[in-house]
């Protein structure tokens, strides 16, 4: 058991430190040049079909189930090296690396984030999202359902959750309650999806974009949650 820490900070990865839209765009471009459109489709259609199954975007699960239906085209099996070779430290929004230091005064950094155990721990390595928490990584499939295992790894009287998705964060606050400070940065799809805005809870504290928490006092009453409908938002300054 490690020892007890005041405060930790749980930081997701995809949308709220680097940019997976930018990513899944830049996979699907490539797709479309190297394989055809056709293929391109098919593989998209593979993916959302893996994610409703499993709870996120599985990029090599769904390569490898494309594998299983069509074989024709040896080329193929070099869409691979399109994901693991991808320069991912170009994906981090600006200001992400600074946000992870400027928390790390506050209290502990730790990598809490949904994915496969092969291309997210890639993401994370070569993004240096892994080096920036000095290891302190939990790759889980649905997060929000291991909240038992984060605090068994990283005990704490308070957490702070960093995320782009207000189901995750919703489910996490019913669960620690005021233990839990809920931060959502609007970055992405799922964020700024209004049917996902109508639907869950606001979070504690809302901010345009992570780089704008370098801006937020984490420290004593600054730490409390917002009450229903009392939630705080931040905005870059000029």
């Amino acid at each position: 058991m490690a020892a007890r820490d005041e405060t930790v900070f749980l930081l997701d990865v995809d949308n709220t430190l680097l940019d997976n839209d930018r990513l899944r765009g830049e996979l699907m471009s490539h797709l479309a040049r190297e394989f055809g459109v056709e293929n391109r489709d098919r593989y998209r259609e593979i993916l959302e079909a893996l994610r409703a199954e499993s709870g996120y975007v599985d990029y090599l699960g769904a390569l490898q189930r494309y594998r299983l239906t069509d074989m024709n085209d040896p080329k193929l099996l070099l869409m691979s090296a399109f994901l693991m070779d991808y320069p991912f430290a170009d994906l981090l929004y600006a200001g992400a690396l600074e946000v992870i230091a400027h928390l790390g005064a506050w209290g502990r950094t730790v990598i809490l984030t949904d994915g496969d155990v092969v291309f997210q721990p890639r993401k994370v390595q070569r993004s240096g999202l892994w080096d920036a928490v000095e290891g302190r990584v939990l790759i889980y499939v649905h997060k929000e359902q291991r909240l038992d295992d984060v605090a068994r790894w990283y005990p704490a009287r308070r957490y702070v959750m960093v995320d782009d998705k207000l189901r995750i964060l919703e489910a996490m606050k019913t669960a620690w309650k005021e233990r839990l400070t809920t931060v959502f940065p609007r970055q992405g799809h799922y964020a700024r999806d209004p049917a996902n805005l109508a639907r869950y809870a606001s979070a504690d504290l809302t901010v345009e974009h992570i780089g704008e928490l370098l801006n937020h006092d984490f420290s004593g009453n600054a730490m409390n949650g917002a009450a229903p409908g009392q939630e705080r938002t931040i905005r870059r300054q000029p």
